[in-house]
């Protein structure tokens, strides 16, 4: 591993049983990723991506092969274990945004600081700055239903943030949005790289590439083409 290496799979293979049939969802994965890289991660539907997406962020193990996140091979871990790392380590943001719809935005942004056992001022303060950061100081004390796509995602990414991770994953983070308020979220994913975060966004969309320092296309389970820049 390199000294800047924060991410490596080794011939990773995930294979599914449906009944007497086994389904390769991932086939022989070798990748890369160093720290405060913005990696774009492209494929179609039933590709791979969201499995290879799960694995790189601790939450499903590979059948066979190796993942390493620091240095330390996470390949075995247990779920709790997984967790462990998941909280301290890995911030997520989804297409459907995934807030609780009965939450404030600031409280929202606080929650995964609960199970981190930070007391409530500090989770509270961390998360207006967070708020604050992404352009929504004055919509904190809003629910979702009160914010437009571009907002909840951007609440989204101050939650992925709260318990300050080294990486952020992103599922089709500009699936549900209008054009303008996708390129405000892919704007703010780069200030957060410029900030040391490292940036793994998975998508089917070919204009996202543009915001790639690597693009890794996978088709059919298997990684096609890798494009550094």
């Amino acid at each position: 591993m390199t000294k800047s290496e924060v991410i490596r799979l080794e011939n990773v293979w995930k294979i599914y049983k449906m009944g007497a049939e086994n389904i390769y969802a991932l086939k022989g994965i070798s990748l890369s990723i160093s720290k405060q890289e913005f990696v774009v991660i492209m494929g179609p539907s039933g590709s791979g991506k969201s499995t290879l997406m799960h694995i790189i962020g601790c939450l499903d193990v590979p059948t066979k092969g190796e993942v390493f996140l620091d240095g330390k091979n996470i390949s075995q871990l247990s779920e709790n274990e997984l967790a462990m790392i998941r909280g301290k380590k890995i911030g997520f943001v989804f297409q459907t945004f995934n807030l609780m719809p009965s939450l404030t935005a600031l409280e929202n942004v606080m929650l995964p600081m609960m199970f981190q056992d930070i007391d409530k001022i500090e989770r509270e303060k961390r998360a207006y700055k967070l708020l604050e950061m992404v352009g929504l100081a004055d919509r904190v004390q809003h629910k979702p239903s009160q914010l437009s796509g571009g907002q909840q995602q951007r609440v989204a990414i101050a939650r992925a943030l709260a318990n300050d991770p080294d990486i952020i994953l992103a599922d089709e983070p500009t699936g549900n949005l209008d054009s303008k308020a996708g390129e405000e979220v892919m704007s703010l994913l780069s200030k957060l790289k410029a900030k040391g975060k490292t940036i793994v966004v998975v998508t089917h969309n070919p204009e996202l590439s543009v915001y790639a320092d690597k693009l890794i296309h996978i088709k059919d389970g298997k990684i096609t083409e890798v494009i550094e820049r």
